[in-house]
């Protein structure tokens, strides 16, 4: 083996640990950085569910409110029936 060939294998192997090195130092700074963020993520998840069932509560109570008024407006106009004659063309 020549000693060009030896030089460029080594400085091969020595970049791939280099990168290794780089590439562990970015995942366990990703991963901090996730793990900061997360639990905000979490807190606003949860206050915009609490939200959205309060909004469907009150979506609800309201149509429990005018339902029977619903029902019958659409009763009478299913039976207070009032033919017009159509008109010519």
């Amino acid at each position: 083996m020549s000693i060009r060939t030896k030089r460029v294998r080594e400085a091969r192997d020595e970049a791939k640990k280099e990168v290794e090195a780089y590439r562990r130092a970015k995942d366990e700074e990703f991963k901090k950085f996730e793990a900061e963020h997360t639990q905000g993520n979490k807190q606003a998840e949860d206050e915009a569910n609490r939200e959205a069932e309060a909004k469907i509560k009150e979506i609800q109570a309201a149509g429990q409110k005018s339902q029977a008024k619903v029902v019958e407006d659409l009763l009478k106009a299913v039976f207070d029936v009032k033919p017009v004659p159509p008109e010519r063309a």
